[in-house]
């Protein structure tokens, strides 16, 4: 039952109907059973790798809260006489027995997205190297297991650190960990931000209602007028890359940067789109990326729930660590305080972004690909105030619209090229494709010679793509000078309102791909 579908559109409007018509408490009672069946009816028995989970994270949780209850009593019952060392002595230790609990629960989430989703890719590398026989195994990836694993990560290390309370309601923390709209792709979100909201039950509200359908709506034409649309020549151009040269092979990364973005914000629009109309506001995941003018900017508004969850339990974690602080006192002394100060912080970085790499996929494609971010983010830390003193002595102005250009154009140009490894048949592909681009990369040739045409879509298909495109970048750039769209509809009059809603639905309806020649349920993100 993918978004795009009828019959998930009935579905949630029957959990938005049945929400409503219960009683207040027992409201987030029709959010755990829609979140249940939604997840057995797109994954049957896997809902049990699901189940288990929630429930081995909640005695986790418990457990850690226990110890630290126990320590901050003991603790207070040692009274004023008690000496400091005592006191510290006791902090450790209960700091010792709830870390050991902390890891147990982080290895044990952990090991089984490993294993179901990464098995098969270490024995590869197995098989390889080491000349071993393990057998393939044809593993079922449980569905958004990617994202429920670091969603329970999060929560017991929040428990640990007593950012949290840990949870004593079984039902309602499976509700938090099974929440169907954002469980299939994000947002990832965080225990003490969306909990309590789904254990509130909310009263109806039109303006919510409008807004929650314009946002659901919207991502209805992301997905199907941009990114099922570009889906067709984007699969022609990576598939059989060899036919193709020049220029067009960076158009093809460019075609599938717009499609991956069109494809994953709207189906993330569309989660918060439902939640919203049932009183719940999820994170935001996207803040115009393609506005950036840095690498390190672009990953600061792209998947930014991803990027929020990797600096908080693993960069800051890594950098203030014992060993990367003795590492960046030790490397001060042989490289000199300026790289030496930035060593540990730029260590961290780049394990961060190869696990963000990784995250998106067992392939070798993938590492390279956070690979890929990594080095312009260093390259952006370690040359940052050269370049900006160097800029400064050419004369360009750094608060001209001019430059500010030039930044997006130039990050946007790095990333596209990073899209040949997250989207290339393999790391050899990516390779050969930016193999051909070099090979007459001034050819446009292909602009007037019918290979267009060739990739699947015909001339109206192109038209209508490139309208689509115009007006996500025009409602984007609004975003961006803080002009709020949302906010401009609901103050005209409610004919206009209406009308603007008509036009939208009748835009998805009579522009997006339909058919049975497609495939619309299958989200980009939503199958890792």
């Amino acid at each position: 039952m993918a978004f795009t579908q009828m019959n998930f559109l009935m579905f949630i409007t029957l959990v938005v109907l049945v929400y409503f018509i219960v009683p207040l408490r027992t409201r987030w009672v029709v959010l755990l059973l829609g979140s249940l069946t939604f997840y057995y009816l797109n994954s049957g028995y896997l809902l049990l790798v699901l189940l288990a989970s929630i429930v081995f994270t909640f005695v986790i949780g418990i457990v850690i809260q226990n110890i630290n209850d126990k320590g901050k009593a003991q603790l207070s019952n040692l009274g004023k006489e008690a000496s400091r060392a005592e006191k510290q002595t006791l902090k450790l230790a209960t700091k010792k027995r709830a870390r050991l609990v902390v890891t147990l629960g982080i290895c044990v989430n952990l090991g089984a997205l490993l294993y179901l989703k990464y098995f098969n890719f270490f024995v590869d590398i197995s098989n390889g190297t080491l000349g071993t026989s393990f057998p393939i195994r044809k593993i079922v990836l449980p569905l958004g297991i990617s994202f429920y694993t670091l969603q329970a990560i999060a929560y017991i290390v929040d428990v640990y650190r007593g950012k949290v309370t840990a949870d004593r309601h079984l039902a309602k923390f499976a509700l938090f960990l099974s929440y169907f709209p954002q469980i299939v792709q994000g947002p990832i979100p965080r225990y003490k931000q969306l909990a309590s909201q789904l254990y509130e039950g909310h009263e109806f509200d039109y303006r919510r209602l409008c807004h929650g359908a314009q946002l659901i709506l919207w991502g209805f034409f992301l997905k199907l007028v941009i990114a099922d649309r570009l889906a067709v020549p984007v699969n022609t151009l990576f598939v059989d890359w060899k036919l193709y040269h020049g220029l067009l092979m960076f158009v093809s990364a460019v075609f599938y940067g717009l499609q991956v973005y069109a494809d994953f914000s709207g189906g993330v629009n569309i989660a918060r789109g439902f939640s919203q109309i049932v009183g719940i506001d999820l994170e935001q995941n996207f803040r115009q990326p393609y506005n950036s003018r840095s690498i390190e900017e672009f990953w600061r508004r792209w998947h930014i729930t991803l990027g929020a969850w990797m600096k908080d339990y693993v960069f800051y974690p890594l950098s203030l660590s014992k060993l990367f602080v003795e590492i960046g006192r030790k490397s001060r002394n042989i490289l000199g305080n300026y790289a030496g100060k930035r060593l540990p912080p730029i260590m961290a970085m780049f394990i961060v972004y190869f696990l963000v790499g990784f995250w998106h996929g067992p392939d070798w494609k993938f590492i390279v690909y956070g690979i890929w971010n990594g080095i312009f983010i260093t390259l952006g830390i370690l040359l940052g105030e050269q370049y900006t003193r160097l800029a400064t002595k050419l004369g360009f102005d750094q608060q001209s619209m001019g430059w500010r250009t030039f930044q997006i154009v130039r990050t946007f140009i790095i990333c596209s090229f990073g899209r040949f490894f997250s989207r290339g048949e393999s790391l050899e592909a990516a390779f050969g494709m930016i193999n051909q681009f070099f090979h007459g990369w001034c050819d446009i040739t292909w602009l007037f010679d019918g290979t267009l045409t060739s990739l699947g879509l015909e001339r109206p298909d192109w038209l209508i793509l490139a309208c689509a495109i115009a007006v996500l970048f025009w409602i984007d750039s609004l975003h961006e000078r803080g002009i709020s769209i949302r906010n401009t509809i609901d103050e005209q009059h409610v004919v206009f309102r209406w009308f603007v809603y008509c036009i939208a639905f009748l835009a998805v309806v009579i522009f997006g791909v339909w058919g049975s020649s497609y495939d619309a349920s299958a989200f980009i993100y939503g199958q890792l």
